[in-house]
């Protein structure tokens, strides 16, 4: 499956390249931020490749998505108690079990 034309491992070391690059010219990103961006690109592509397959495995990546994007929120500095992660992640699996 190709993405934009391309492998999807090629773009997501472009976007690995892109991070580092940002971090070390304009952004002063840590190295969990860096790997949290990185974690959340390896997520869409996962969604993307996943809905090109089959839409009712879908769902276990729009959950995954979901926890690469809570966890690149929390390393940003969102500060959600663990109970609030929690209900955010309990409504994401629930909208995704009702899509399929």
């Amino acid at each position: 499956m190709k993405i934009l034309g391309r492998e999807p491992a090629l773009l997501l070391g472009l976007v690995a390249s892109a991070v580092q690059l940002l971090s070390a010219t304009l952004l002063p990103l840590t190295i969990e931020q860096q790997g949290v961006l990185n974690a959340v690109a390896v997520a869409v592509v996962g969604i993307v490749t996943a809905a090109a397959v089959s839409s009712e495995r879908a769902a276990a990546a729009v959950v995954g998505l979901a926890q690469a994007v809570l966890a690149c929120a929390l390393a940003f500095g969102w500060a959600a108690t663990p109970e609030v992660q929690g209900a955010v992640m309990a409504f994401v699996s629930a909208v995704a079990s009702a899509w399929v």
